[in-house]
C-alpha cells in the first residue's frame, strides 16, 4: 500500500549519485530563489535535466537565470498567473526534451497580518499564484504523463495546509486549497500511471519571508488595536530565529524533494512534512484513514494505488 505520511526533521546533505538510465527531465516553478532554486542546483547535482522556471529571465531575474546556466541548469519563462506564459514554458520543454518526468509545483506568494486588512485584489493574487497557479501548470503538463501513462507530480504546500497560526489566514487558505487539489488529482490520475505527492515546508530563513505580502488595510490593522501589532512581533521573532545557530536548514526540503524523485513509484508518501510540524504530522496521520474510508465509501478504493 502506497505510504500515506512521511516525517521529515533533517535530511541528508549528501545525495547519492545517480545510477545510469535513472536520471530524470524535471520542471520546477519558481526557480528564481528559495526553495525552488536550491531544488533545482539539487537535482541538476544528483544528475537529473533540470528546467528551472520563473519569471521575467531576460528581466528581474535575469542574473538568477544566468547563475543557473552557468551550472548547467536550462531556464524556462515561465508566470503561473499567466495562461499564455504557462502553456508557452511548457510546450518549449517538451518540444525541447520530449517529456516532463517530473514537476515541481513550487511557486508561491506568503502573506502574513490581520486577515481583515487584505483586500480582495491582493487575496485574487495570492490565490492565482498559490492555487490557480499549481492547476495552471500542473494542466499543461499531464496530458503528456497521462499519454505516455507515467510521471510523478511534487505540489510544495505547507505545514500551514493542516494547521493554522493566526494572522496567515489568506496564505493558509491557498495551502489547504493545495491539500484538496493534491489529494482528488492523485485520485483521478492514479489509474493513468501518473502518481501526485505533497511536501509540506515549515518556517525555514528563505526571502519568502521577507517577501510574504502585508495587508494593503493600514487603517483596519491600527484598529485592532494592540492585537494589530502582533503579526510583526511574531515575525520579527521568528527573523531573529532565523539568525542564531540553531536556525533550519532550507536545503532540507530541497533534499526531501530529491528523495521524493528518487525513489519508485508506489513507494513514496502521499504527504512529507519537513521542518517543525507543529503537529501538521499528527494531523496527516489522523485525516489519512479517514480519507481512505470515505474513498472506500464511494467504492473508489482501487483509486488510491498508482498503476
Amino acid at each position: 500500500m502506497q505510504p500515506t505520511s512521511d516525517r521529515v526533521l533533517v535530511a541528508s546533505n549528501n545525495l547519492l549519485p545517480r545510477r545510469p538510465g535513472t536520471s530524470k527531465t524535471i520542471l520546477i516553478t519558481g526557480s528564481s530563489s528559495g526553495f525552488g532554486r536550491d531544488t533545482a542546483e539539487t537535482l541538476h547535482r544528483a544528475g537529473h535535466t533540470v528546467y528551472a522556471s520563473m519569471r521575467g529571465v531576460q528581466g528581474k531575474n535575469r542574473e538568477a537565470a544566468e547563475a543557473l546556466r552557468k551550472l548547467g541548469i536550462k531556464t524556462v519563462e515561465l508566470d503561473v498567473s499567466d495562461d499564455a506564459s504557462v502553456e508557452a514554458g511548457v510546450e518549449s520543454v517538451l518540444a525541447e526534451a520530449g517529456t516532463i518526468d517530473v514537476l515541481v509545483n513550487n511557486a508561491g506568494i506568503g502573506s502574513a497580518g490581520v486577515t481583515e486588512a487584505f483586500t480582495t485584489e491582493q487575496a485574487k493574487v495570492i490565490f492565482d499564484t498559490n492555487v490557480v497557479g499549481l492547476l495552471r501548470v500542473t494542466r499543461a503538463v499531464l496530458p503528456s504523463m497521462r499519454q505516455k501513462r507515467d510521471g510523478l507530480i511534487i505540489n510544495i504546500g505547507s505545514i500551514l495546509g493542516r494547521v493554522t497560526f493566526p494572522f496567515t489566514g489568506i496564505y493558509g487558505a491557498s495551502k489547504f486549497a493545495v491539500e484538496a487539489l493534491t489529494d482528488s488529482l492523485r485520485y483521478e490520475v492514479s489509474q493513468l500511471g501518473v502518481e501526485v505527492v505533497e511536501v509540506q515546508p515549515s518556517a525555514y530563513p528563505t526571502n519568502f519571508l521577507t517577501s510574504s505580502q502585508t495587508p494593503d488595510g493600514t487603517e483596519v490593522t491600527e484598529s485592532y488595536g494592540e492585537v494589530g501589532h502582533i503579526p510583526d512581533a511574531m515575525f520579527k521573532s521568528l527573523s531573529a530565529t532565523f539568525e542564531g545557530t540553531d536556525a533550519p536548514d532550507p536545503h532540507d526540503v530541497a533534499e526531501a524533494i530529491a528523495k521524493l524523485v528518487g525513489q519508485a513509484k508506489g513507494s513514496r508518501a502521499v504527504r512529507t512534512v519537513v521542518g517543525a510540524p507543529f503537529g501538521s504530522d499528527k494531523a496527516n496521520e489522523d485525516v489519512a484513514p479517514v480519507q481512505a474510508k470515505v474513498v472506500e465509501a464511494l467504492g473508489l478504493s482501487h483509486l488510491e494505488q498508482v498503476a
